[in-house]
């Protein structure tokens, strides 16, 4: 994926949603360990066909398979710790009506770190995850720092949050020594669904590559819009053709595309040229 510093001066350049590739090379940090021609395998919540999403385990799995980035879920606690957690409440993935069940309401922000890590994010998935607990962003930087994975972070499009955008960029930002190895590697990103939120984020940390999430085909006029501050545009890829991805291209930007599962539909993506798929099994992306 580019850098957001590679903008072209005068020029209308964008960057997709998370990561982009070097506008002038083919190549990524890691493209010496991979065909050229494949795009990015971007863990969707982790590796979350074969580990419950968003977990240690989802984050740790993407790594062993090589996948060259994880795509998180960024939420944040009553108490303001951020968190990766996807659902806007949290009874499909977690046994938080058995803990708490007298609350009225089981949102990510009703709740404490302290009490959220009591809670079992693994037994929905499988017996063998028994007990895998949720896990902060800073902990899913931990796991990730110093292996050649990146990261792709979403900011929560849940409506009850207000400047989420700008807490994620303070997290940031109290890791520069992080943020400049993973930016020179091309191994950050951030994504939202919300045109405001992304713009929120960019005005703090311009350095770091935005994209826009979206599950209809955007319009002409959005795409040259968005290409004078954004670096992704990142599509379903049910509404993903050629001319789209020419088009996004041709403004400068990039264009990764979710979530992509089915190998016929992985074939099809590679063969449009995009530059990411979000996958919920990485593996089929890097282990031929």
């Amino acid at each position: 994926m580019k850098h957001a510093s590679n903008r072209r001066v005068g020029v209308v350049v964008a960057v997709l949603s998370g990561l982009t590739l070097a506008a002038t090379a083919s190549t990524t940090a890691h493209a010496d360990e991979r065909p050229d021609d494949r795009p990015d395998a971007i863990a969707h919540r982790g590796s979350s066909g074969m580990a419950p999403e968003n977990t240690e385990a989802a984050i740790d799995l993407a790594v062993d398979q090589r996948a060259d980035f994880v795509e998180i879920d960024v939420q944040r606690t009553k108490d303001g710790t951020l968190v990766n957690f996807h659902d806007c409440t949290m009874e499909r993935t977690t046994n938080i009506e058995e803990i708490y069940p007298d609350r009225p309401r089981y949102r990510v922000s009703d709740f404490t770190w302290a009490e959220l890590r009591q809670l079992d994010a693994g037994s929905w998935f499988h017996h063998d995850y028994t007990g895998e607990p949720l896990i902060t962003v800073d902990h899913v930087i931990t796991r990730i720092n110093n292996t050649r994975t990146g990261l792709l972070a979403e900011i929560s499009p849940c409506g009850h949050y207000t400047d989420l955008a700008t807490d994620l960029a303070k997290n940031l930002q109290n890791k520069p020594r992080y943020v400049r190895r993973a930016l020179a590697r091309e191994q950050l990103a951030v994504q939202s669904f919300q045109t405001d939120d992304a713009h929120q984020f960019h005005t703090h940390m311009p350095d770091i590559p935005i994209g826009l999430l979206d599950a209809d085909r955007p319009t002409d006029t959005e795409l040259l819009e968005l290409s004078t501050w954004a670096d992704q545009i990142n599509p379903q890829h049910t509404v993903t053709d050629q001319n789209l991805v020419d088009r996004i291209h041709q403004l400068g930007m990039d264009i990764n595309v979710w979530t992509v599962d089915e190998p016929g539909a992985i074939r099809k993506m590679t063969t449009l040229g995009v530059d990411g798929i979000i996958t919920d099994y990485p593996q089929s992306l890097t282990q031929h």
